[in-house]
């Protein structure tokens, strides 16, 4: 299987690769659209015409970042929508207010290297929150994507999973000691599992999903590790927000990504699969154990089994 190449790259911005797209009668909508790159997200789907929902645990922040892109582009079709992706509640009462198709699904909010904290279901919170809450958001809006034919999913992941496979055994750190990081590599590396266990299960309904890396932007995420990330990026390889949301929108929207899922890209291409690190440079590279098809459905599996007792138990059965 050959890679995908793009004519674009490092320094392109969400706009650049939305150029002549045209989104018009699609409807899309970002997570963790109340900052970072998530608004430039949003932004530059509203430019191209959609019509645009914004996910936020903070809905006063997002009306302010809607009225923000109304402004910027001229698209009077943006929305505010509460989702805390941590409470299982929450994702219900989302997926079962949405009416009719769903066309693009960003999956892109996400915490990153936070205190050891656990989630009322015993939940370790970055497995909760980055994949967990998006598995039952995509799978609870799964008809309203089915309904399109053609619906792309798009997963916001890192170059942070290859510090941890998903260890099936102990994905709540029950008895490893908790380690930051460590906790955000398994559960960037569920992120891009989940794009291959989607694609497989859902060729069918046509819909896609893939994976991406932003690249290293300094933002909101970044508020537990003193705004620096893990502080070891090199400045030149520091992106801003409008560049950090290009892959995101490329793998949206661009039409080289027609039918292409269960992949993995890094500044607007697909990157090598890799089975040590230093293999590719730095930020690239995705490790064969996240692409892994058995490690996909054990991942699909393990998820329904989590959220089997919770308030989305019902729509997840319908789905």
């Amino acid at each position: 299987m050959s890679l995908i190449r793009t004519p674009y790259g490092f320094a392109s911005t969400a706009a650049e690769v939305a150029a002549g797209i045209d989104l018009a009668g699609r409807r899309a909508v970002v997570t963790g659209a109340s900052s970072g790159i998530g608004v430039e997200t949003g932004r530059a789907l509203a430019a191209a015409g959609a019509e645009v929902t914004l996910a936020v645990r903070d809905t006063g922040a997002g009306q302010r970042v809607a009225a923000g892109i109304t402004a910027s582009t001229g698209n009077a079709a943006v929305r505010v929508a509460a989702l805390d992706l941590a409470d299982p509640a929450s994702v219900a009462a989302f997926t079962t207010s949405w009416d009719g198709p769903l066309h693009i699904l960003v999956n892109n909010a996400g915490v990153m290297a936070c205190p050891g904290q656990y989630t009322p279901q015993g939940w370790e919170l970055q497995f909760a929150t980055n994949h967990l809450g998006h598995f039952a958001l995509a799978t609870g809006l799964h008809a309203a994507l089915a309904a399109d034919g053609a619906a792309r999913v798009v997963v916001v992941s890192s170059t942070g999973h290859q510090t941890s496979p998903v260890v099936f055994d102990d994905v709540n750190f029950a008895f490893r000691p908790y380690d930051p990081w460590l906790a955000y590599g398994q559960s960037k590396t569920a992120n891009v599992l989940f794009a291959v266990e989607a694609t497989r299960r859902w060729a069918g309904d046509g819909i896609t999903a893939n994976a991406l890396m932003p690249g290293a932007i300094y933002t909101g995420l970044q508020r537990h590790t003193g705004g620096r990330g893990s502080g070891r990026v090199p400045p030149e390889l520091i992106k801003t927000v409008e560049q950090g949301a290009a892959t995101s929108v490329l793998l949206a929207t661009s039409p080289l990504l027609e039918g292409v899922g269960g992949r993995y890209f890094v500044d607007c291409n697909q990157t090598p699969t890799i089975d040590r690190r230093g293999e590719a440079p730095p930020l690239h590279g995705v490790a064969r154990y996240a692409l892994d098809p058995g490690g996909a459905r054990r991942l699909w599996e393990l998820s329904q089994a989590l959220l089997a007792n919770t308030a989305l138990a019902q729509v997840l059965a319908a789905s």
